[in-house]
């Protein structure tokens, strides 16, 4: 996968997980705390997701690196590199 189709796939989860949210005008760089109303339990909807979607284990160690879409996709984009969309 490359870094757009990942961006996209993190997109799509977000939709899911909040539906109400306008994510339109999502800022890349800014965590995804500071521009939605996510709770700890919809981070690891985040988590939970990618684990079912493309069995993808990320540590809680390694959950800072999810922070903002530019640090998850570049956190994925090794990951996932070998991985169809």
């Amino acid at each position: 996968m490359t870094p757009p189709e990942i961006r996209q796939v993190i997109i799509n989860i977000l939709e899911r997980i909040a539906p109400d949210e306008d994510l339109s005008d999502l800022d890349d760089s800014v965590a995804f705390r500071e521009q939605m109303e996510l709770d700890s339990m919809d981070f690891l909807d985040i988590v939970m997701e990618l684990r079912k979607l493309y069995r993808v284990q990320i540590p809680e160690s390694d959950y800072e690196q999810l922070a903002s879409m530019n640090s998850t996709v570049e956190y994925l984009t090794p990951i996932l590199k070998d991985t169809e969309v």
